[in-house]
Order: structure tokens, then C-alpha cells, then sequence
């Protein structure tokens, strides 16, 4: 770590704001297309957390 100097943390500050704001700018753009056919997603991997986290407490319990 004695080697990264404040240029770099300027950098790296610098490279994660604009990273941020592309991310944001870009999902923005791409909200309506989500809408359409991505409707039931958000519930579909909601359900496979809960199934997969529901098998693994099961299988642990038999074990």
C-alpha cells in the first residue's frame, strides 16, 4: 500500500463517480425497454432466492 500515491486515489475517485453516472445514465435509457420484457422478473429470481435458500436449510437439517 506505500506505493499508491494521491494521484491514484484521485483516479480511482474520479473512475468510480464516472462509472456511477454511466451506469445510472445508461439504465435510465434503458427503463422502458426493461418494463416490457423483463415484466415478472424481479418476482421470479425473488422466488428462486427464497426456494433455493428454503432447499439448503431442508438439506441441512437432514444432514
Amino acid at each position: 500500500m506505500e506505493n499508491i500515491t494521491t494521484g491514484h486515489w484521485i483516479f480511482a475517485g474520479i473512475f468510480s463517480i464516472s462509472f456511477l453516472i454511466y451506469l445510472f445514465i445508461s439504465y435510465r435509457k434503458d427503463l422502458q425497454l426493461h418494463k416490457i420484457h423483463y415484466k415478472s422478473s424481479g418476482i421470479q429470481v425473488m422466488l428462486l432466492i427464497v426456494i433455493t435458500l428454503f432447499v439448503l436449510f431442508v438439506f441441512k437439517r437432514l444432514m
